[in-house]
């Protein structure tokens, strides 16, 4: 179904086709009607781009429509491509040099829509032409914050792949808190998504990063996402001084929460940390002498009072 808008023709200054003719074979309402259908700025390069109609598409370029045409919270055609994951359109609408960089009212390219929808192909096909997987919107997030956080495992180990993606997982120099409170990882634990967790960790990225809101643990925690606290146990422990079980006390008494607080009191019996920085006590030989990077294992038995510490050194 097509809305006709009055306001397609001001941007139409070289259409040669007869329109009666085209509004008989693709619009399904008389044209006595166009006055009730007032849409402004939504071209019709945008309704077929939103529909997959290839022919209209066709007909359309051919008679020079602005290809780039923006709508009301510019948005290009290309970027309804990418959103309905129209693969066959996206490769017309590229070849007739649609911007895969330009970016909507909101801050978004086409990326960001195929990658929150999990449009692999589209996806695929944007990267191909130099789409930038960096490129952060007004909400302070990238294609691939919105793909962990939305559970698009497919276009995750696609945009994982990438080079450019690789920055993405590193901590920022000198900060260790993220300015825009977000990351994949943090996004992925709090929704939960188990899959996604693992192919960052694998990637390599930071699993200690800390925003507003603390780690990934805390995250997961917080929102109740018992497998992902499980999982982020497993390879982490929390350093920083407001711990997740700290956090988790904050829940009311519902099942999710008790099994979550469990985890944690065990897990506090084992505490792994990694050493930021080089340390050593040269006024006692009983101190530890560690290096940045090693890996601090705290056994505790409250009963006995009881402490061993092991030091892995980092290779």
């Amino acid at each position: 179904m097509f809305f006709f808008c009055p306001l397609w023709l001001s941007s139409w200054e070289f259409l040669t086709f007869d329109f009666v003719e085209m509004q008989q074979k693709f619009f399904s309402f008389d044209v006595t009607d166009m006055k009730k259908l007032w849409c402004p700025l939504f071209a019709a390069l945008h309704h077929a781009a939103l529909n997959g109609n290839l022919e209209l598409i066709s007909i359309l370029l051919e008679s020079q429509a602005a290809v780039d045409i923006r709508d009301q919270k510019g948005m290009r055609p290309l970027h309804y491509a990418a959103w309905q994951g129209k693969a066959e359109p996206m490769k017309m609408l590229l070849k007739s040099g649609s911007s895969v960089n330009g970016q909507s009212d909101e801050g978004q390219i086409p990326l960001h829509l195929s990658a929150q929808h999990g449009h692999y192909d589209v996806s695929e096909m944007l990267l191909q032409h130099q789409s930038n997987p960096c490129i952060v919107d007004n909400a302070g997030k990238t294609p691939l914050d919105l793909a962990c956080e939305f559970g698009r495992v497919g276009v995750v180990q696609l945009l994982l792949s990438s080079n450019m993606c690789a920055a993405l997982l590193e901590p920022k120099p000198g900060d260790s808190t993220d300015p825009n409170g977000t990351s994949p990882l943090h996004l992925a634990a709090k929704n939960g998504h188990i899959d996604i967790i693992r192919l960052l960790i694998q990637a390599g990225i930071d699993i200690n990063r800390q925003t507003k809101a603390g780690t990934a643990l805390h995250e997961a925690a917080l929102c109740g996402k018992t497998e992902a606290v499980r999982l982020l146990l497993d390879v982490m422990r929390n350093t920083y001084s407001q711990t997740a079980l700290d956090i988790v006390y904050q829940f009311t008494a519902t099942q999710a929460s008790r099994e979550i607080k469990q985890l944690l009191r065990d897990a506090s019996a084992a505490l792994q940390v990694r050493a930021l920085k080089d340390y050593c006590n040269n006024y006692d030989l009983t101190s530890l002498n560690i290096k940045a990077g090693d890996v601090i294992t705290v056994q505790c038995t409250h009963t006995h009072t009881h402490t061993h510490t092991h030091t892995h050194h980092a290779q």
